[in-house]
């Protein structure tokens, strides 16, 4: 990494809630929260951000803070906040978006950011 280039990471937290094995995805705002407390604890090479998209029921852990975690909330369907994102960062930003969605991988890839599924993510929290 340069030293002007920063990491973004992007997490689609509907995708990678719904990908983990053990039914997190049951209680949206519980799961989002918890993913929400490992991010702000994740050990990121620096200058790094970590945005992460809440939709739907998950929505409501978006009330509380956590250190190091810019929350946004989807008005929606969470792909079009996520390409937002991915389109307002600045062309120093080395972008990666945690997702499955191969449409949503699509449009972020058309935008010059990578992608990267749920376990790049899970890999790194859950150690």
């Amino acid at each position: 990494m340069s030293r002007k280039e920063a990491m973004l990471i992007v997490v689609d937290a509907a995708n990678v809630v719904g990908s983990r094995p053990d039914g997190w995805w049951r209680d949206r705002a519980g799961a989002a929260r918890r993913l929400l407390m490992r991010l702000s604890t994740l050990d990121l090479p620096q200058p790094a951000e970590v945005v992460v998209v809440l939709e739907g029921a998950a929505k409501a852990a978006g009330s509380e803070e956590f250190a190091g975690v810019r929350v946004v909330l989807a008005d929606g369907s969470g792909d079009d906040a996520i390409v937002d994102v991915v389109a307002a960062a600045t062309a120093e930003d080395r972008i990666t978006v945690i997702t499955a969605d191969r449409r949503l991988r699509e449009r972020i890839e058309a935008l010059g950011a990578e992608s990267a599924g749920p376990s790049w993510l899970l890999d790194r929290i859950d150690s």
